[in-house]
């Protein structure tokens, strides 16, 4: 009768850790024998040997116990590890006490000295060959004649990413890669060896390496690489012909620690965007936890992100609000496995609805918003102003509205990097706003902040897409300048961000992410290309109407301030009056329209306090049993 594979897998661990304890109880015996031997300086006085043979077994039973109480025998500790070396501690010290103890009630064989000694002897033994085991097990693949047939890696980053992943390609029992160098910029990490592999030198010797070794693959081993980092060490491994690997940031490990898996080709979110960001949990949690959370534009690329990190952090409900009903039977496909369609928190509705908006609102009464419906493309907004003036201010003005109605604790506006000194309709519905947002957090129990950043990699036509989809028609790439640059963000990144600003942001304010550098699009074009392998050619269009050459996160009259999170500016924005709101024309000609959208977003006017006043005198209404400020009278807040 055959036996099952996994049976045969369990009688075959079964059978391993009965040999590792067997060999444990081995090396307590030659410990005890080598430490009475050592105590009498290499001269066993006379003793009963059946006294010490009762010794020698009882040790050795008590501990297969101990041992197996920490967890050495049930496969709690990985092999060879530090975890399992603390283990393998507490386990010697009690043996060694239980020795001593075991020592008089077996009629004294040994000395007390030996009994104690013993201790660290068998330890040392014990580790000894765990040690050795783990080295021959993650170097067979080096030593082995598949070696051969691998694929030679030269690995940089010798820190906590680089070994485990050196460990990880040497403990692959197919060995597809073969570590053979590692490179660290560290001087001081010059001839360090780890798991047998050597550092040979900084980034600069990548080429001297890759030909005494015959790599043909270069690994960036460093999980919190940002963007500009992986693109320099991609361009010198091309030119030296090398394909180029890299592993994923320290959230995307499934454990933290590097598997075989894990190892892969670098994206265009790792070469443009990629950078990790320390989140502050604790804040995050305070605000989002256990609160009832609502997201405008819950279907689009920013929004869909939000609600999938906004599940992490258990709000009491989450309520995805979109007009488009297929975009969000994409998000809760995503979020929840499947896409029913049943749940009351997916709302179908237009933020340019405001009796509509004002229902759902009364409905879920929400304690935070984000507001992330919005128009995003520069030159249909060119075309269609009137369209920005609807959806962007006007639809924003909508959902403050109902937000204040039902006492909103927090509003986070998502805008763009074009509100900075905006020169298009895009940037100045935007500009315009964070305005009306600033004026609301003045005049309303609602704290309300913007949120400022540019390019989304991966969004709905960014650049991106729009390359790919010319090179595998095999059309030219169309770039407007040689020269313009832009800033690149994961949507990932943006989101954390987003969130962390709805923290640490304060009332009125717009919060302005920190992008890294920007990157040439002739540059990000050339490079997509050249990874398809295609010959088409690049062809510069020009600039179109509203377009900048270079984005600015900050307008020039605001300063870079970041006093609560390296990677968040703050800036103050000033009140827009909603008579100036409701009197933007929506019809007539076009350049009517976008030329009173551009004075409406630069508008002066004096900032107003929070506490507003009303013919001089604090008014307060009370609001979820808390009295709060009211809003003056003179200025209703009612939808244009």
């Amino acid at each position: 009768m055959s036996v099952l594979p996994g049976v045969r897998l369990f009688e075959h661990v079964g059978r391993s850790r009965i040999a590792l304890a067997a060999l444990d109880a081995a090396c307590w015996v030659v410990a005890v024998l080598t430490a009475t031997y050592l105590r009498f300086e290499f001269h066993f006085e006379s003793t009963s040997a059946a006294h010490l043979v009762m010794l020698l077994a009882t040790v050795a039973a008590v501990h297969t116990i101990v041992g197996s109480w920490v967890g050495l025998y049930t496969g709690r500790w990985r092999p060879g590890s530090f975890d399992e070396a603390h283990a393998l501690g507490v386990a010697a010290g009690l043996t060694a006490l239980a020795t001593l103890v075991l020592d008089v009630a077996c009629g004294h064989p040994v000395p007390y000295g030996a009994a104690l000694g013993a201790g660290p002897l068998a330890f040392l033994g014990c580790a000894s060959h765990r040690w050795w085991s783990r080295h021959r097990r993650e170097h067979r693949p080096g030593l082995s004649p598949a070696a051969a047939a691998a694929t030679r890696v030269v690995v940089f980053g010798a820190g906590d990413g680089g070994a485990s992943a050196v460990a990880a390609m040497l403990r692959d029992p197919d060995g597809v890669y073969l570590p053979v160098s590692l490179l660290d910029d560290n001087p001081r990490k010059r001839g360090l060896r780890l798991h047998g592999v050597v550092v040979a030198g900084g980034r600069d010797a990548l080429e001297a390496a890759a030909q005494r070794y015959q790599a043909g693959t270069l690994l960036v081993a460093i999980p919190s690489a940002d963007a500009a980092l992986i693109r320099g060490m991609a361009d010198r491994a091309r030119t030296l012909g090398m394909t180029v690997k890299v592993l994923p940031p320290v959230r995307e490990l499934f454990d933290g620690v590097v598997h075989i898996t894990d190892i892969r080709t670098p994206s265009y979110a790792d070469l443009l965007g990629r950078r990790e960001v320390e989140l502050d949990l604790e804040s995050i949690a305070g605000y989002l936890g256990d609160r009832r959370v609502l997201v405008t534009g819950a279907g689009g690329s920013i929004g869909s992100e939000l609600c999938r990190q906004l599940q992490r952090f258990s709000p009491a409900s989450l309520v995805m609000l979109d007009r488009d009903e297929s975009a969000l039977h994409g998000v809760q496909l995503s979020i929840k496995g499947h896409a029913l369609l049943d749940d009351p928190c997916l709302v179908v509705a237009d933020i340019r609805d405001s009796a509509r908006l004002a229902d759902v609102f009364a409905e879920h009464r929400p304690h935070v918003v984000f507001h992330a419906a919005a128009l995003k493309h520069l030159p249909l907004l060119e075309m269609h102003p009137s369209e920005a003036v609807k959806s962007n201010v006007w639809g924003t003005w909508n959902v403050l509205a109902a937000a204040d109605a039902v006492g909103a604790e927090k509003f986070v506006n998502i805008s763009t990097d074009k509100a900075a000194d905006p020169v298009s309709v895009l940037g100045s519905s935007k500009r315009v706003a964070e305005r009306i947002t600033a004026w609301f957090d003045a005049h309303s129990s609602t704290d309300c902040i913007s949120v400022r950043f540019g390019n989304v990699l991966g969004s709905r036509g960014s650049v991106l897409t729009s390359f790919q989809a010319q090179i595998a028609a095999g059309r030219p790439v169309t770039v407007t300048h040689p020269d313009v640059t832009r800033y690149f963000m994961t949507v990932e990144e943006a989101v954390r961000l987003v969130i962390q600003a709805g923290a640490v942001g304060r009332g009125g304010e717009a919060l302005v992410l920190d992008m890294g550098q920007p990157v040439k699009i002739a540059d990000v074009a050339r490079r997509l290309i050249r990874d398809a392998g295609s010959g088409v050619q690049i062809t510069y269009t020009g600039l179109r109407s509203g377009e900048k050459l270079h984005e600015a996160l900050l307008a020039e009259s605001e300063p870079d301030l970041r006093p609560l999170h390296p990677l968040i500016s703050h800036v103050r924005v000033p009140h827009l009056r909603p008579v100036d709101v409701r009197t933007l024309p929506v019809t007539g000609p076009r350049e009517l329209v976008a030329a009173a959208l551009n004075l409406t977003a630069y508008a002066p006017v004096t900032i107003e306090p929070r506490t507003a006043a009303v013919s001089g005198e604090r008014r307060h209404i009370r609001r979820n049993g808390e009295v709060v400020p009211h809003r003056r009278a003179s200025d209703p807040l009612v939808a244009p």
